[in-house]
């Protein structure tokens, strides 16, 4: 309402020279033609109870945006919570993976440490196959030496004994010395 006689006092009050000419409340006079029709558009606009319409839509729209701005604080508080959840995941999540590697890495060690045992005990056994093969090898020397120097020795007493006896008594001292030979060697 304060409106409408703003308005209504600024027409009244107006400086001559805004007018249009002539009296005021002729209606050749314009600005009162263009006043009344005002004031009738204001009373049908109040009539019709368009202002009341005009803040109800307001109210409606003004509800319609606190409706939004709840379901927006809603939707935050979401987001903060699942924001939340997925950092605690998050760090779960790093927390076991610390621990798989660390677990790795010890099984890694342990591997590790069975690996150097065992290459360590596969070299003992080696060395002492190695060693009973060096031992079998001078076995097999010394007995082929002896061998070969009771060959020797019976090849030098063959001349001998041939040197020295007839050919009858030769051959059997030869063959009961060959027969001792044997013994010994058997």
């Amino acid at each position: 309402m304060r409106g409408i006689w703003a308005i209504l006092a600024f027409f009244f009050m107006s400086s001559p020279a805004l007018a249009a000419k002539g009296p005021f409340l002729s209606l050749s006079n314009t600005d009162f033609v263009v006043l009344i029709a005002f004031v009738l558009f204001i009373g049908v606009l109040i009539y019709f109870k368009v202002p009341n319409l005009i803040l109800g839509m307001l109210d409606k729209r003004a509800e319609t945006i606190q409706d939004e701005l709840d379901a927006a604080r809603l939707v935050r508080e979401d987001a903060k919570q699942v924001l939340a959840t997925l950092e605690r995941r998050q760090g779960e999540v790093q927390e076991q993976a610390k621990k798989i590697v660390e677990a790795a890495q010890r099984e890694a060690a342990d591997v590790l440490a069975q690996g150097k045992e065992d290459i360590q005990s596969s070299i003992i056994r080696r060395l002492a196959v190695v060693e009973e093969q060096i031992s079998a090898a001078e076995a097999a020397v010394i007995r082929d030496m002896k061998n070969e120097a009771v060959r020797i020795a019976v090849s030098v007493a063959r001349e001998v004994i041939a040197a020295e006896l007839t050919d009858i008594e030769t051959s059997g001292r030869i063959d009961s010395s060959i027969a001792e030979v044997e013994q010994h060697l058997v």
